[in-house]
């Protein structure tokens, strides 16, 4: 059996590729690029929530908030380990998002306005997210598959802890009702765009189905997320910034209006509300921390020639 014909058994048997298995080239390719994309949007996405440790309304919400941006540091460590797999340092993926050669998700090009963006992000945006990484529990890369299956886990308590922070406000005051309605209408067009083009415009999706790197398509995720939040939002009293929203009881889905792709697109391309703001942020921090980086790297160098001797 030739090592392809070997890979494609592997694929059809639904069994886990793993890093010392033979694959192809673009498979390979594919999943670096997705992954470290991932891993960028996990530590991106700690500076929209990390604006507002220090304004968090009580000690509660500030120890919630610590230990979330925490987790997403987390997150983007096991995927930045699950890319290692694939014979990339991640230095050399943080050296490609410094470049512009790699992107993030477009969501955290968005500012964070009020404190119910705190609520709105992970009851919206982490819910597109675990909507989305679900599937990848499931992937067909077995060190991928792994790192999501806690990363999921995490993300789900993210997503319902949001929620309860809506839900407060929806039951608060006037102002914070209206807080909360104004960060949904802000996030609820975007947290769509975070599902990518439609699947006629996604370049990848239809090899990365074939290879079962993705099982589901980007239009059925975002069909799948309407249809589970929307019934949360009517619960919260919350209402969503679309006027198209309605059920199809023909379809047994929501129909929703059309996104606006050129936003979607000039997000993409760098000129987003905060995309400037966002790598300029990393980069400064990235530089101001090197003498870590480079005290760690001396520290383990000195403890291995101590145990070698």
């Amino acid at each position: 059996m030739t090592d392809e014909s070997r890979f494609d058994a592997i694929i059809a048997a639904d069994d886990k590729v793993e890093p010392g298995d033979w694959m192809p080239e673009g498979y390979r390719k594919t999943l670096i690029r997705q992954i470290a994309q991932h891993a960028h949007s996990e530590v991106i996405g700690m500076q929209p929530e990390g604006n507002w440790i220090t304004r968090a309304p009580s000690l509660k919400r500030k120890a919630i908030l610590i230990a979330k941006v925490q987790d997403e540091a987390g997150h983007g460590l096991y995927l930045y380990s699950a890319a290692e797999t694939l014979g990339v340092s991640r230095h050399e993926l943080v050296d490609l998002l410094h470049q512009g050669k790699q992107k993030y998700s477009s969501i955290f090009n968005y500012p964070t306005l009020n404190w119910a963006d705190m609520g709105t992000i992970g009851w919206l945006v982490d819910g597109a997210a675990i909507t989305n990484q679900v599937m990848l529990t499931r992937t067909s890369y077995g060190p991928y598959a792994r790192a999501m299956h806690r990363i999921c886990r995490e993300e789900s308590f993210h997503q319902r802890q949001g929620y309860e922070l809506i839900l407060t406000l929806m039951r608060g005051s006037e102002e914070q009702r209206q807080m909360a309605q104004d960060s949904m209408n802000r996030f609820w067009w975007p947290a769509l765009m975070m599902f990518g083009p439609t699947d006629g415009d996604s370049p990848h999706t239809q090899q990365s189905m074939a290879w079962k790197i993705k099982r589901i398509s980007n239009d059925d995720l975002r069909q799948k997320f309407v249809d589970a939040t929307v019934p949360q939002a009517e619960f919260a009293g919350i209402t969503i910034p679309d006027p198209d929203l309605r059920w199809n009881e023909e379809r047994g889905h929501y129909d929703f209006g059309e996104i606006d792709w050129d936003e979607f697109w000039d997000v993409v391309g760098g000129n987003g509300p905060c995309n400037r703001e966002r790598m300029d942020h990393k980069n400064k921090v990235w530089d101001d921390g090197a003498w870590v980086r480079e005290a760690a790297v001396a520290y383990a160098a000195k403890q291995y020639a101590r145990k070698s001797a």
